[in-house]
């Protein structure tokens, strides 16, 4: 980055500015310029798609290979990524992918790997609308990249991964980054998939498995809802797999037979470290979140609590609150919640605070809730 990049970006995240954008913030601006232009939030725009799995009557599996804006503050092997996308005009639809591709640095571009969903309502599933509709040019907005399912920094002589299904894009990341590091140890990758035809970055897994170089790849194929794995085959593919850190990632029946296999031995000793990655869906609102009345006090608006978040719960009231994201990233739409409790609708943590700042569009109210909107 030249002195003139730095010493711009110092100024556009500067509070001075910030003060003379309010109540917009800068990015809103920056925006109606260049959507790759950004003080603050990223986005990032797709640069190349490449489909990866295609069996008739089935949901694509497709790669975007995506250019984000230099907020971007790249990634490790295994980590997730919100994204977020507007679908239609309406309200901007949020979801948590896996990185597939090796770790990257700063504004460094970045591959999502992922499968549509066939279940989501026409206009609104975001994975359907990037796995079958994005093309080049297509603007995406990001989280920074999260999560703790990741390599150490000094990795171990032999490690071991595991996947089923789409489970295999966070540790093909990380089989990824080994190859770039030229990790000089052992690695052990075994997927579980339908059929030969199932296999994401199947051609890629080929050829590690020809390469050698302290590589073994194994790919079987079984129904992912069936026992997958057991000690008895995990012993075969890994001899003394017990000593070799694992990491593994895939629908449960998987993870659960991996934990099982990694208990302790009938010695009472520990196995090497496993590290496990689970599919987890958004957290949806329970009959007890939508109990009792949400208040804005401010605008005097009031009606039954939906369990939606506060932000459409506002503007289902005719309110316009500020925002941005809708994703909880760029705090525009931080709020004073005077009273009750509320439930971050990403992570499930609940707050009961008085008196507390949220952001209105990634927190629900959890029963009576008062916001001074």
């Amino acid at each position: 980055m030249s002195l003139t990049q730095d010493l711009g970006g110092r100024i556009l995240r500067s509070r001075a500015l910030a003060a003379l954008a309010s109540p917009h913030g800068v990015d809103r601006y920056l925006e109606q310029v260049n959507p790759m232009w950004a003080a603050h939030e990223v986005r990032a725009r797709v640069v190349a798609v490449r489909r990866e799995v295609d069996v008739a009557g089935e949901p694509p599996v497709t790669t975007l290979t995506l250019q984000p804006t230099a907020t971007w503050r790249g990634h490790r092997a295994g980590q997730h990524v919100q994204v977020g996308v507007d679908l239609g005009g309406a309200r901007r639809t949020t979801r948590v992918f896996s990185i597939s591709s090796a770790e990257s640095g700063p504004g460094e571009r970045f591959t999502l790997t992922l499968r549509a969903n066939p279940d989501a309502p026409a206009g609104r599933g975001v994975s359907r609308h990037l796995a079958q509709d994005a093309r080049p040019g297509t603007l995406v907005h990001l989280s920074q990249a999260e999560g703790g399912f990741v390599l150490p920094d000094r990795v171990p002589e032999h490690v071991l991964l595991v996947s089923g299904g789409s489970g295999i894009t966070p540790v093909m990341s990380m089989l990824r980054s080994l190859q770039r590091r030229t990790h000089r140890g052992r690695v052990t990758f075994v997927h579980f998939a339908r059929s030969p035809g199932h296999v994401i970055f199947a051609d890629e897994l080929a050829a590690a498995r020809a390469s050698g170089h302290g590589l073994d790849v194994h790919v079987l194929h079984r129904r992912l809802g069936d026992p997958a794995l057991s000690p008895v085959l995990l012993e075969r593919l890994v001899p003394g797999y017990r000593d070799v850190p694992a990491w593994a990632c895939g629908p449960a029946p998987l993870l659960d037979a991996v934990q099982a296999a990694y208990a302790e031995d009938r010695t009472g000793a520990p196995s090497a470290p496993l590290h496990l990655e689970r599919f987890r869906p958004p957290v949806t609102a329970s009959p007890a979140d939508a109990a009792g009345e949400v208040a804005f006090t401010r605008s005097g608006a009031r009606a039954a609590n939906t369990g939606a978040p506060l932000l459409e719960q506002a503007e289902a009231l005719g309110l316009a609150p500020e925002h941005g994201c809708r994703m909880g990233i760029c705090f525009s739409c931080t709020a004073r919640k005077t009273e009750g409790t509320v439930r971050h609708v990403i992570s499930g943590a609940t707050s009961s605070l008085p008196d507390e700042d949220i952001q209105i569009c990634v927190s629900a109210p959890v029963g009576d809730c008062v916001v001074d909107l």
